[in-house]
């Protein structure tokens, strides 16, 4: 994966077209695409009554990426992290970026209203040549270890340690291939276990030391 930072944007190259699974606002579900892209946005950018899909949109054909996999992050978009883990030959590369100013706990819900809206992007891409119900385990892998940093930060919440916020979005990125399993017991599970742990656990120590200067979400 090749990183571009190109303020607003952050363009993650996969090298080739890929099979991606996410819930992104551009393109969600499985689809195939070459690139996943961050954009950075403030309150400001995001009015009440503005259509997100629409204006990203517009935002991406200007730059000719609108086959890509976008996610949205008010995290200052140079505050991204990476890690990569190789497990018996099998490689993972995670980048994220990680606000935790709208975290919640999970099974409740504060009052964001008014509040700036942090979040919690993680692009991983993978090695193997993946059938599609892999890349769903895959998935499920990334949400473990994502949640499971935060956790471990012990960003405290009056619901409770938090354990993710109420915009992350996940974007797992693999060859076509017909690797059946990614679990927590394949070396795919793992190598993706770890680096996603180590990039969002950064990311949110990074935010908590920051968290009271006014340039940081």
């Amino acid at each position: 994966m090749k990183l571009t930072l190109d303020s607003p944007w952050l363009v993650c190259d996969l090298g080739a077209p890929h099979q991606v699974l996410s819930w992104s606002i551009t393109h969600p579900g499985f689809v195939t695409a070459d690139r996943i892209v961050w954009r950075e946005v403030r309150n400001a950018d995001l009015s009440p009554d503005l259509n997100v899909e629409t204006w990203l949109t517009a935002q991406l054909q200007k730059r000719g990426q609108t086959d890509a996999v976008t996610l949205l992050t008010s995290r200052t978009i140079d505050a991204f992290e990476t890690a990569e883990a190789v497990i018996d030959g099998q490689r993972a590369f995670c980048v994220a970026t990680t606000g935790l100013s709208n975290a919640e706990r999970i099974g409740t819900r504060l009052d964001r209203s008014g509040k700036d809206w942090g979040t919690i992007n993680v692009a991983v891409q993978v090695s193997a040549g993946l059938s599609q119900a892999a890349l769903i385990e895959t998935l499920s892998v990334a949400t473990q270890a994502r949640t499971t940093a935060i956790i471990d930060t012990g960003y405290a919440l009056p619901t409770g340690v938090a354990t993710g916020t109420g915009t992350d979005c996940i974007a797992v990125a693999a060859p076509t291939g017909h690797e059946p399993f990614a679990g927590l017991h394949t070396a795919i599970g793992e190598a993706v276990g770890q680096a996603v742990y180590a990039a969002v656990y950064q990311g949110a120590k990074v935010w908590m030391e920051s968290v009271r200067r006014p340039d940081c979400d």
